[in-house]
């Protein structure tokens, strides 16, 4: 783990000089290899993201509007999995199917109208055969009508922080104030496993039997590479083919967004593609824990003399491979500050670099409240610190 800053002061300049020209010649494989220029997608917009630290390693109008067909599902299935979280909903509750749902066009689990029919086979076949039928009803139950579902999906966009997308309905056929980019379907997508890793699980699934009728999930690279766990295809005419993918080598897992691909196979190959170049030339790790006390700051008139300070959440950085020993943390933190002191007030931050390039940064905020001290420490630290700024 990297903890801190270690930078030599050239007291010895000449002795490490020497010994890295010695290291350099007798070590030609330190030469750090190239990384090349991502693949070549062929689709009007894609986006390869490391889910933990929100690095993007290849991208393509990223921020291009686009109609999301049925990756729209991601959304309606992180508004049901708020609902479980909740308790508003239950799985083995059951949902009785509209006439609507039952009509609604597209991809079916074939549910019939009437029927009853519970809330994880709603979502089962919404996640794993794509069921508009499924989806419809499942909206529905969750908010009385599909329409009144979109506000809730629309609300949920804002909150993740999706400042480019629209939902009009819960199934992603094509309706033009009904769009999406790349960039938010990412944010989604890293929402979706972060919040719901129970759930995430069904997207893996690569079959699911309701009604007599087995139906295969539609994301073909679940069959390809193992190390795929999701997440979602979509296509319409107007949408072209799309797919949401994500998958987990070693520590590391990536998300890949790409948008109106010109078939089914190139949907599957691009994503394939963009997935393998981010595990090939690119690490992650985590260098901080949240919660963890990585340095302490000066408290005036507290009762405590010190504060530690850390970070409210994990910090993780995504480098070049081979390059991890060449980061180098530094933190700023501020020399003093006067008591009342806050859990989570800011107290400086933590930048890590990578020779010239920053490729972290968070603020260091207070692990630990401290409170106004008594009288007589008010009173001493009121004249230690008039002497202090002398």
């Amino acid at each position: 783990m990297l903890i801190a800053t270690i930078r030599a002061k050239h007291s010895n300049a000449i002795i490490a000089w020497t010994a890295a020209l010695f290291l350099l010649a007798v070590s030609p494989l330190w030469a750090q290899s190239p990384i090349p220029a991502p693949p070549r997608v062929a689709a009007t917009s894609y986006l390869l993201v490391d889910m933990h630290s929100g690095k993007i390693l290849a991208s393509r109008d990223p921020g291009a509007i686009s109609e999301p067909a049925s990756i729209t599902k991601i959304m309606t299935s992180y508004v049901a999995f708020e609902e479980l979280k909740a308790g508003t909903i239950t799985l083995d509750e059951l949902v009785t199917i509209s006439e609507k749902a039952w009509r609604t066009e597209g991809s079916r689990t074939f549910v019939e109208v009437g029927t009853q029919v519970p809330v994880e086979v709603l979502l089962k076949g919404l996640i794993i055969q794509s069921g508009n039928d499924a989806t419809v009803a499942l909206a529905e139950h969750i908010a009385g009508t599909e329409e009144a579902f979109t506000q809730i999906m629309n609300a949920y966009a804002e909150q993740l922080g999706m400042t480019s997308s629209n939902f009009v309905n819960s199934t992603g056929l094509p309706d033009p104030n009904h769009y999406t980019t790349t960039q938010d379907i990412a944010i989604l997508s890293r929402a979706l496993i972060t919040n719901f890793p129970e759930y995430y699980a069904w997207y893996s699934e690569k079959e699911f039997t309701y009604n007599g009728i087995l139906q295969h999930n539609r994301n073909n690279l679940l069959w390809r590479d193992p190390s795929i766990d999701g997440i979602k295809t979509g296509y319409t005419d107007s949408a072209g083919y799309c797919l949401a993918a994500s998958g987990v080598r070693g520590d590391m897992r990536l998300i890949s967004v790409v948008m109106n691909s010109a078939s089914e196979a190139s949907r599957a190959s691009e994503s394939q593609a963009l997935l393998n170049y981010g595990f090939r030339f690119f690490e992650t790790h985590r260098l901080y824990t949240a919660s963890e006390a990585l340095s302490d700051a000066k408290v005036w008139k507290g009762s405590m003399e010190t504060v530690s300070a850390g970070l409210n959440r994990d910090l993780f950085v995504t480098i070049p491979r081979g390059r991890y020993d060449q980061l180098d943390a530094s933190m700023d933190v501020l020399s003093s500050v006067i008591a009342p002191v806050e859990v989570g007030a800011e107290l400086g931050k933590v930048k890590i670099m990578l020779g010239d390039e920053t490729v972290a940064e968070a603020p260091l905020v207070a692990l630990e409240a401290i409170p106004e001290g008594n009288l007589w420490q008010r009173t001493r630290d009121h004249v230690l610190m008039w002497f202090d700024s002398e």
